[in-house]
């Protein structure tokens, strides 16, 4: 399977991308729209991603998250607006092209067929068939695994893994992939409390290696954690957009999720700690704000 992969990409004349430098805008929306059947979901949405930064697109569930990150990485067409990678629209970029400026990590990761484990992660290296950087395959592919900590079932089948085994394998495909835009759908969502500190680390380490990592995560206190920034989603269009320290709000959290949260500064860090109002007081100042009880 690699190798016809490998084949696909390899027939294909691509350009290869220049390093970018600190700060560039690796992907761009403007006043994006995107419906789904009767249902307009991002209603006019503006963000940048820039190299060097981690990018936290946060917000309840249905505010439009998964569908931003898959309009930025053109795998779900515009209804109108503008999506440019790498400077240019998505559209004008063929999809071996578009391979090599950004990877994608979806919400599920699933395969019909057992593969071992370092197939999948080799998959990653399809885009660069061809290219003087396909000498690097077999390094990149142990990085990532070492990275995820998935290279002890390296010849085990995908299919035999839980569920977060297969999201560490997932994720080693796209550092494998060694783009310069990372997007990443929930990484953390099946994760125990270590991995989940892997994976925002990791993020962490590709922005500061000079790539543009936009990650949707549902954990405040991973996003506040580990986020340069934080885009606040509510009702397809963002909220807030800047630093977790000044967008994370409590009125304004409060309202988007529909449950009073309170935010205070970590004694040690400073960073936002985004907690619910629990118990009784929590419940009567809930309904007196016309908010679901807690």
């Amino acid at each position: 399977m690699t190798s016809k992969l490998t084949g696909l990409f390899g027939r294909h004349k691509r350009t290869v991308p220049a390093r970018p430098a600190p700060g560039d805008a690796l992907a761009e929306i403007a006043d994006l729209h995107v419906r789904l059947g009767e249902r307009e979901v991002l209603a006019g949405i503006d963000l940048t991603a820039r190299a060097g930064e981690v990018l936290a697109l946060v917000g309840p569930n249905g505010a439009g998250k998964s569908t931003l990150l898959a309009a930025l990485a053109a795998d779900l067409p515009a209804t109108s607006g503008v999506v440019r990678i790498d400077g240019r629209p998505v559209g004008d970029w063929s999809a071996p092209e578009l391979a090599l400026r950004r990877s994608v990590l979806p919400q599920s990761a699933e395969l019909s067929f057992p593969f071992p484990v370092g197939d999948v992660v080799r998959m990653g290296r399809a885009p660069w068939a061809g290219t003087p950087y396909a000498e690097a395959d077999e390094e990149a592919v142990a990085a990532a695994m070492a990275a995820t900590e998935v290279t002890a079932f390296a010849d085990r089948p995908f299919s035999a893994l839980s569920g977060g085994e297969r999201a560490r394998v997932a994720l080693a495909r796209v550092l494998a992939q060694r783009a310069p835009l990372l997007l990443l759908d929930e990484p953390t969502a099946a994760l125990d409390l270590r991995h989940q500190e892997l994976v925002l680390r990791i993020c962490r380490e590709r922005a500061a290696a000079g790539d543009a990592v936009v990650v949707v995560l549902h954990d405040l206190g991973l996003a506040a954690a580990y986020a340069d920034r934080a885009a606040v989603l509510h009702e397809g269009r963002v909220a807030a957009d800047g630093l977790p320290s000044e967008v994370f709000d409590g009125d304004l959290l409060s309202l988007v999720y529909r449950q009073p949260v309170e935010v205070f500064p970590h004694p040690r860090t400073g960073a936002p700690l985004v907690v619910p109002v629990r118990g009784p007081d929590g419940a009567r100042s809930a309904v007196r704000n016309g908010h679901p009880a807690a």
